[in-house]
């Protein structure tokens, strides 16, 4: 979203802007007048046909006919690079930022031994000097963060995952090594798992019985780490649950030594007393005593108390209009943060879910948005297409080197990767909370349909459908048809567009 403006000042700037008409310091004096530093700015940057004469470049000017060039319109600019010759702003050394940033980027990858950027590192120049925006990646590069750790990537004879591992470990290791993979000059690998990895270096010695360590490191080594690799690659949330429920055994087997017990001789009530002496999460714990249990650690009739289903809030229908007005409202965010609000409030996906839609499963007709979660296509009712109409037509983060294939529909700020799921449910918070939305949304949609053909058309199993056709409040059709008659009020300013 656009930086907003600072208040004009008519006081201490009496003469109005010729274009925009608002009292500010001005900064060029025109044929058609004196322009403040906004317009002057947006006049450099405005390209196109020159309405006059036809001239392609830059069109400072303004006319009854449209936007002119210098020439037609008296404006002197120094928009001339000297180095490729091409009319656009100029950013230092009368060159333009596309030609600074590529000199930055040469000096910044080439080898002081050999005085050439390697082969290998060819791909990562290329798409850093042909972003879109090359404004930001001078912004990028100039960091002295930056700079170094790109001169120690361009004196690595052969780069590989391995030696970017010993490199410093930062963002910027991490962004490179992303850039690197999204072009083609280092290979895929199982980020999570490789993060799980070093996650797990340390853990180990919080337990303070050297007997525990052992048990855990069994437990890692054949549970978890046998399951991530027999699924690869490990999904974000795989990831997120191993860690919490390692560090819930951890905690377990802590606390099995400061209680005295053995894990051998432990018995139901000291399994009870543990689960009941803490927060809910303590009951996650059950993981690892099936495993134990299994593997004969623990006596085999032990059982840890089940998590009660059904407990967690859910939008009842009210709140769910509430949320519908504030997703339906332009001002409210980003067309990329309602979008996702609305796939939630009206299909009930989960976050980790939808950030990973690419547009090849997105069809935008004159007459309906189509989206394709599971198998099958799902219209967006109106109003809730122009959400995604507007998205469509202004993507997000397409401007710099981190996403070069435009296909995701949530990229994040990791190259290649889609947005992370945390992140965007903190951003729509003010909007709605994403789990009670999307348990509400479940609970109206198993109405409309057998549980199956929901469940299939949603990407969801059947069997968790189930769990939410119970104890649902007023009915999807009726949430959906109060929200229509909302979008008909003209102070939301709701109107579907042809693209």
């Amino acid at each position: 979203m656009a930086r907003p403006r600072s208040p004009e000042d008519p006081a201490a700037y009496p003469e109005p802007c010729s274009r925009c008409g608002e009292h500010r310091q001005l900064a060029n004096r025109w044929p058609d007048g004196s322009v403040c530093h906004l317009c002057r700015r947006k006049a450099f940057r405005t390209r196109g046909t020159c309405a006059q004469c036809g001239h392609e470049g830059i069109l400072p000017g303004v006319s009854v006919d449209g936007a002119t060039c210098r020439t037609c319109s008296g404006i002197r600019l120094n928009v001339d690079c000297r180095s490729c010759g091409a009319e656009d702003e100029l950013y230092s050394n009368n060159r333009c930022w596309r030609c600074a940033l590529g000199a930055l980027v040469d000096e910044a990858l080439t080898s002081a031994d050999t005085g050439e950027i390697s082969a290998q590192l060819v791909p990562l120049a290329d798409a850093l000097k042909s972003m879109k925006r090359a404004n930001s990646g001078l912004t990028w590069i100039r960091q002295a963060h930056v700079q170094d750790f790109l001169a120690r990537l361009a004196a690595t004879e052969h780069v590989t995952h391995e030696q970017i591992d010993e490199l410093p470990s930062s963002p910027t290791r991490e962004h490179v090594r992303g850039l690197l993979v999204v072009h083609g000059a280092l290979p895929q690998r199982d980020s999570y798992l490789a993060t799980f990895n070093d996650w797990l270096g340390d853990l180990p010695a919080r337990l303070s019985n050297s007997e525990h360590r052992n048990v855990l490191d069994r437990y890692i080594r054949w549970d978890h780490l046998r399951k991530m690799h027999a699924n690869a690659p490990v999904t974000r949330g795989m990831f997120l649950r191993s860690k919490q429920t390692l560090t819930v055994a951890v905690d377990f087997l802590n606390w099995i030594t400061d209680e005295g017990l053995d894990l051998a001789g432990l018995a139901q009530d000291d399994i009870d007393v543990w689960a009941s002496g803490g927060p809910t999460t303590r009951l996650l714990a059950e993981r690892f005593l099936n495993w134990a249990r299994k593997n004969r650690l623990v006596e085999t009739d032990l059982k840890m108390p089940r998590h009660k289903r059904g407990t967690a809030p859910r939008l009842g229908i009210l709140e769910q209009q509430s949320a519908s007005e504030r997703l339906l409202d332009p001002s409210s965010m980003d067309p990329r943060d309602r979008a996702a609000g609305v796939l939630i409030l009206v299909f009930g996906q989960q976050l980790e879910h939808l950030v990973r839609l690419k547009w090849e499963d997105v069809i935008v007709r004159q007459d309906a948005v189509v989206i394709e979660f599971g198998g099958e296509p799902m219209t967006i009712p109106e109003p809730f297409d122009e959400v995604w109409r507007t998205l469509y037509a202004n993507p997000t983060n397409n401007q710099t080197a981190a996403h070069p294939s435009g296909d995701l529909v949530f990229p994040g700020y990791r190259p290649g990767k889609p947005l992370n799921p945390g992140y965007l449910g903190d951003r729509i918070k003010v909007m709605l909370q994403a789990r009670a939305a999307r348990l509400g949304a479940l609970n109206e949609l198993t109405k409309l349909a057998p549980m199956v053909i929901v469940a299939k058309a949603l990407g969801y199993s059947a069997t968790t459908l189930e769990n939410h056709a119970r104890d649902a409040g007023a009915t999807y059709a009726r949430y959906l048809g109060v929200v229509k008659s909302l979008a008909k009020d003209a102070t939301l300013g709701i109107r579907v567009h042809d693209l």
